[in-house]
């Protein structure tokens, strides 16, 4: 609870005091350019990834496998887009490491073995989360046949 209190108190403070610092260095018009670029920026990487990321989600799914590696990377893919679209140069360097590949691999590793230790879920890799496939023995293939006989039909419940 704390870490949401700072969080909600200290980062909005962070961020008026750099875009300020950032004014008064190259000029107010200049710093509104930079941060409506920012934003432009993040809705081109957000619908570059998203499509990315669809796209693996349902390949996963066709050959009937758990999409969770692809899931997790498009939770990241969407904060990394909204973080960009606030205006702010901190919340722009968090969401583009968020959107690009690389790091975003590494916040996702970390992201899942913190999340591991804290709930106390002993997960071996974040990796393993999507090989989880269905064997051919928990299929079971069989026919059935619905048997009506016994059960009185609609015009022998009317006469009744």
């Amino acid at each position: 609870m704390r870490v949401f209190l700072f969080l909600f108190l200290a980062v909005p403070l962070l961020e008026l005091f750099v875009l300020i610092q950032v004014g008064r260095q190259i000029g107010a018009a200049a710093t509104i350019a930079l941060v409506i670029l920012t934003a432009v920026a993040g809705v081109f990487l957000l619908r570059r990834q998203s499509y990315t990321v669809v796209a693996l989600v349902r390949e996963k799914v066709a050959v009937g496998e758990m999409p969770a590696k692809e899931m997790l990377d498009g939770l990241f893919v969407a904060i990394g887009g909204l973080l960009l679209l606030l205006p702010g140069f901190i919340s722009d360097v968090i969401g583009l490491c968020c959107l690009l590949p690389p790091i975003r691999a590494v916040l996702m590793r970390w992201f899942v073995t913190r999340a591991a230790v804290s709930t106390n879920i002993h997960v071996q890799h974040y990796e393993s989360w999507s090989s989880q496939r269905r064997s051919p023995s928990d299929i079971i293939d069989g026919e059935f046949e619905r048997d009506d006989k016994d059960k009185p039909d609609d015009e022998d419940r009317r006469l009744r």
